[in-house]
């Protein structure tokens, strides 16, 4: 089955202190996208300006990824410019321009509208709002976020919560959205607010999960020895979760499901932080995916 998503798609000038490139592929849909599409189908909505390289184009297609949805309108795509420092964790922003992203309307196409499951990608809360009200009884629907929305858009971020399945967000974000100090508190106060499952992603360190009745899953980060660039591994994490779920089929969403999906997120995740933008991606296997899974099931057993 197909995987719905919704988000940003730009392009990024970064600066790490391994090196600095320009004009890079980047956005929360472009991650999650080709990082779901290892996994499923992939039904991508997003909007770009007349200055967008069709080379990006070329790559959706040759990832499976239906771009039905991909508003192409005159004018200039998102751009976003960031520097990391030496621990690859802190991010300065240096400028962002929203250009056609800042009058972007989610428009489904008709054959979107039934894709069973959504991934809402890091973008407004009216804008994600405006995606759920368009699609049709969809099995399982995942919610990422960021700092930015629950300071301007707390109110219609906590309404949202109530109409998804699942929220992902930063450790920072779930203490700031929570006031909890204690991650384990924030997991269970976010559930309270809505949605049935929760991952908080703790960058090197890894990623919690919560649901029903206590159920808990902590999942180890992969020992990476080099970090290129850091952008978009959440959005790679959110994608490769998400795809995992679609290609699943028919079968109802459990926390064992969840558990893999998370494991996998993870997986794609620390492919990307190999290179910058999404170069990595576009050269991983499925036996290289297969062999990093392996290793996560060694790192994390014991007797």
């Amino acid at each position: 089955m197909s995987v719905l998503i919704v988000g940003s798609i730009a392009l990024d000038d970064i600066k790490t202190p391994v090196a600095e490139h320009q004009d890079l592929l980047g956005g929360s849909a472009s991650y999650g996208a080709v990082s779901a599409s290892f996994f499923s189908p992939v039904n991508l909505v997003g909007i770009v300006g007349d200055d967008f390289p069709a080379e990006h184009v070329d790559l959706f297609k040759s990832r499976q990824v239906d771009l039905e949805g991909l508003q192409i309108v005159p004018g200039k795509t998102f751009r976003w410019s960031g520097e990391y420092l030496w621990d690859m964790n802190t991010r300065e922003t240096r400028s962002v321009a929203l250009n056609v992203f800042e009058t972007f309307e989610p428009t489904l196409p008709e054959s979107f509208k039934d894709t069973p499951i959504v991934l809402l990608a890091n973008i407004a809360p009216d804008l994600q709002h405006h995606v759920l009200d368009q699609v049709k009884l969809p099995r399982f629907v995942i919610a990422d976020t960021m700092d930015l929305w629950i300071n301007i858009a707390k109110e219609r971020l906590i309404e949202l919560l109530a109409r998804v399945h699942m929220l992902i967000l930063n450790d920072s974000e779930a203490r700031q959205l929570t006031g909890e100090t204690s991650l384990i508190k924030a997991g269970h106060a976010l559930r309270a607010m809505g949605p049935q499952y929760v991952a908080v992603k703790k960058g090197e360190h890894g990623c919690l999960l919560f649901g029903d009745n206590g159920q808990f899953f902590s999942c180890p980060a992969y020992p990476l020895e080099d970090i290129h660039d850091p952008t978009g591994a959440g959005d790679t994490f959110a994608g490769g979760l998400a795809g995992h779920l679609a290609s699943l089929g028919d079968t109802e969403v459990t926390f064992d499901h969840l558990r893999d999906a998370v494991v996998r997120g993870s997986v794609m995740a620390s492919f990307n932080v190999e290179a910058f933008s999404l170069e990595r991606l576009k050269t991983v296997t499925k036996q290289e995916i297969t062999d990093r899974l392996e290793l996560f099931r060694k790192i994390s057993k014991f007797s």
